[in-house]
Parts: structure tokens; C-alpha cells; sequence
């Protein structure tokens, strides 16, 4: 889109009501931090997030990937060089607050300042297609024999697929101390390691996996949902009698030090475009769940999951 014609729309869309005169103050360019290497799953939320956001007509977007320690790095960036720049954001999730627990990095979320959560999503296990594994009672019979053997690889310690891996290995009698983790920077690393066998069951989102899944280069042997996803004919834990249900959300904040005023226009920012086709189509091509959640109500949730997994991780034995 040329720079007048969009800041004409820009400009439609404040005076109809849709987006605050903030908005059109702070500027038409955002810039966004992916705390994460590109392929995985804060990559692919970031960009469908972008694309949603072009076609409400309410910013351009680039994108910073800063991957490493489950985003500390990117966050640390993030905070230092985005002081009060209202057009900066920053995507981030259950995963950031995993690593920030268990690496505790000198820069903590709460120096940022929260927008909106965007999404849920359950994590799938796959083996490598010439795994001689074949379910998940393969893996984890054999880690009963030698809990070393069975290298579990995922994104960043304290992901949610390592949090599971511990409550795997808890529900079944092994000692979660004991488990092998392979992290690895992000999503794309990860699926090299699976799709070459370099570890014995790897973990993500379903979304990650998909297309490996369909084209039989990958095995799905369980998921971390309550109940089987829709249209995804693969277990969940539960029904193999393990009760591990855990889920993995996404969200966006924006740097420190905004107003109030530019706060809440980055929130209507979000709300725009969550409502467009373009997001609609990456919810639905994603296997995501539609979680928005903004304001006050979105910090308690961030506040309360710190508590909630550092409960979960102390009793898995992961800290």
C-alpha cells in the first residue's frame, strides 16, 4: 500500500471512531519484537498479527527476531532500547514466563507494559518418522528403563512442552529431575532436530508440526488438551492415563514507559485487527483458539500465571 493511501485510511478509520487519535499521533509505522528465531511459534504468531494489523489498515509492521533463553534476549532488548516508544510491541507467552523462572534474567517482564493476549494453544508430541517408537507408551516405557535414554526436545527450558515432559515423567513414576530436555533456540531448530532424528520425541504447538504431520515425516502420539482437538485425530494424554493437561498462550505488550492514552490505543490497535479475515484465517489454518483478553483483567492473568507454573514447575521438580 503507498504512504498517502494508507494514511488516508489511517486517517478514515479515526474519524469514523474506530481508532483513537493516539493512534494516528504515535505514527504509522510499529515495530515489532519477535523474542524468538524465525519458524516457530511466536514467529508465526507476530506475522499473522502483522498481516492482520495491515489489513484493518491500522500500522505497518516490521519485525526484529531476537531469538535465545526462552526470550529473555529479546526482551532485554526490547526494554532497553524501547523506552516509552508507543509504536513498539513486543510478542510474548507462557513460554517467556517459564524461562523468566526458571533462568531469572535481570530484565523482567514487568518492566514492560501488557496489551493484549491473543490466543491459546495446546502442544502436540511427535516422533521422528524412522522413530522405532510408535506411541507415546513406547516413550515412556522406556523412560522407566533409563529415563537419560529419551531425549525430549522442545523451544527454550521452561517452555510448556518442557513443563509437560516433567509432568509426564511425574504422572508415571520417574523422577522429572531426571528427564533429558534438549532446548533449543526456536521453533525451526527444533524441527531440524526432530525431522533428523537428533532426539527421541519432540514437543510444540500442533500448528508446528502440521504439515510434517500430514506428510508422514513426523508421528503425532499425543496432545495436551483436555479433549482431542478439533479435526486432529491424535490422543490426549488423559486418555492414556496420564493426567497432564497444559496449555500455551500468546500475547502482545508494548514497551515501557507509554501513557495511558498510548496504552490504550495499542490495545484498539489489536482489537482492529483480531477482527479481520486475515486473523480469522490464521486462527482457523493454526488450530488457535481465540483467548483476547486486554486491560487490567490481561495484567492479573500474566500475574497469576507467573504463580500458577512456578506451582506446576516446583512440583515437577524443574526448580
Amino acid at each position: 500500500m503507498r504512504r498517502d493511501t494508507f494514511l488516508k485510511s489511517l486517517t478514515a478509520l479515526v474519524a469514523a471512531g474506530v481508532l483513537p487519535r493516539t493512534v494516528l499521533a504515535a505514527g504509522a509505522n510499529l515495530k515489532m519484537m519477535i523474542p524468538a528465531n524465525p519458524g516457530g511459534g511466536w514467529d508465526t504468531t507476530g506475522r499473522a498479527l502483522g498481516k492482520a494489523l495491515q489489513e484493518a489498515g491500522a500500522a505497518s509492521v516490521s519485525y526484529d527476531n531476537k531469538g535465545g533463553a526462552a526470550g529473555a534476549i529479546g526482551l532485554a532488548q526490547f526494554v532497553n532500547v524501547s523506552k516509552a516508544d508507543a509504536n513498539a510491541v513486543m510478542v510474548m507467552g507462557a513460554v517467556m514466563l517459564g524461562g523468566i523462572i526458571t533462568g531469572k534474567p535481570p530484565v523482567n517482564l514487568s518492566q514492560a507494559t501488557p496489551i493484549a493476549r491473543l490466543t491459546s494453544e495446546y502442544n502436540a508430541f511427535v516422533l521422528p518418522a524412522s522413530s522405532p517408537f510408535k506411541t507415546m507408551k513406547d516413550v515412556v516405557e522406556q523412560m522407566k528403563k533409563d529415563p537419560g535414554s529419551v531425549k525430549w526436545g522442545g523451544g527454550s527450558r521452561g517452555a510448556t512442552e518442557h513443563i509437560a515432559a516433567a509432568m509426564i515423567a511425574r504422572e508415571v513414576g520417574v523422577d522429572p529431575s531426571k528427564i533429558n530436555y534438549v532446548a533449543f533456540r526456536g521453533g525451526g531448530e527444533a524441527t531440524a532436530a526432530i525431522l533428523g532424528g537428533n532426539v527421541t520425541v519432540g514437543g510444540s504447538g500442533y500448528s508446528e508440526f502440521a504439515e510434517y504431520i500430514t506428510t508422514g515425516k513426523m508421528k503425532a502420539i499425543a496432545v495436551t488438551s483436555e479433549k482431542r482437538l478439533k479435526g486432529v485425530d491424535v490422543p490426549t494424554l488423559k486418555e492414556m492415563g496420564i493426567d497432564v493437561v497444559i496449555g500455551n498462550w500468546r500475547g502482545v505488550y508494548g514497551a515501557p514507559g507509554i501513557t495511558p492514552e498510548q496504552r490504550k490505543g495499542l490495545v484498539d490497535l489489536m482489537l482492529a485487527a483480531t477482527k479481520t479475515k486475515s486473523w480469522a484465517e490464521s486462527l482457523e489454518k493454526n488450530n488457535w483458539t481465540s483467548a483476547l483478553m486486554t486491560g487490567p483483567a490481561f495484567e492479573k492473568f500474566v500475574d497469576d500465571e507467573f504463580a500458577s507454573l512456578r506451582a506446576v514447575m516446583v512440583k515437577s521438580g524443574m526448580i
